[in-house]
C-alpha cells in the first residue's frame, strides 16, 4: 500500500479551512489538546466511524491528526482500504505545537502524557519490575522478556497492544462532553 499523502504544520495550517481534521488519539490525549477544529475519532474506533467519514470526504478533504503521526498514517491506510482519501500531519500534534501553533483545549480538560511516553514508561517499570524481582525469583525475569518480545512485535506489527490496554485507563478518557463519539459521528454526518 502506498504512503498516504502528508502535509507540514505549515501546509496544514494555511489550508485548515479547507478540511475536516479527525484526531485518531485516545480521548484523553485529545482533550489535553488538539489541533483547532478537530473531531476525536479514536484510531480503535475508526472502523465503527467510516460511513460517516465517507460522507465528510465526500463535502471536502480530510486531515488526520495524532500525536507523532504513526497512528495518523495508519489511520490514512485504514480509511483507503475504504476508499476514502486523506492526508496526514507530519510530525502530528507534537510538530503543530513545535511549530509555533496553538492547540485547543477544552474547558476542564486535564493534560495526560501522550500515549507513547505512557508506554515508554510502563514498559520500563515492568523490566525493571522483572529484573528485581529476579533476583530472588528468578523466573520473574520472564517478565522482562515478555515485554521486550510484546515491543519487538508492536515495531514489526506497527500496533501496540499495551496502548491499547493504557487507553482504557480512567486518566486516558476524555470529559464526557469530549468523548462523545455518537456526536462526532452525527456532526460528520451533517
Amino acid at each position: 500500500m502506498p504512503t498516504p499523502a502528508s502535509l507540514s504544520p505549515a501546509q496544514a495550517a494555511a489550508r485548515l479551512e479547507e478540511f475536516t481534521v479527525i484526531d485518531v488519539r485516545a480521548p484523553g490525549e485529545y482533550a489535553s489538546g488538539h489541533v483547532p477544529g478537530a473531531l476525536n475519532i479514536p484510531l480503535d474506533k475508526l472502523p465503527d466511524a467510516l460511513p460517516a467519514l465517507k460522507s465528510a470526504s465526500a463535502r471536502g478533504s480530510l486531515l488526520v491528526v495524532c500525536a507523532s503521526g504513526v497512528r495518523s498514517t495508519r489511520a490514512c491506510e485504514i480509511l483507503a482500504g475504504a476508499d476514502i482519501e486523506a492526508v496526514t500531519l507530519t510530525g502530528g500534534t507534537s510538530a503543530w505545537e513545535g511549530d509555533g501553533r496553538g492547540l485547543d483545549q477544552p474547558e476542564g480538560a486535564r493534560s495526560t502524557w501522550p500515549m507513547e511516553r505512557q508506554v515508554r514508561l510502563a514498559a520500563g517499570s515492568l523490566v525493571v519490575a522483572g529484573l528485581a524481582a529476579g533476583v530472588r525469583f528468578p523466573a520473574a525475569r520472564w517478565l522482562s522478556a515478555g515485554v521486550g518480545a510484546g515491543l519487538v512485535y508492536a515495531a514489526v506489527s506497527d500496533t501496540c497492544g499495551m496502548a491499547a490496554v493504557l487507553s482504557k485507563l480512567p486518566h486516558n478518557r476524555a470529559p464526557r462532553a469530549v468523548g462523545d463519539l455518537d456526536a462526532t459521528l452525527a456532526e460528520l454526518q451533517r
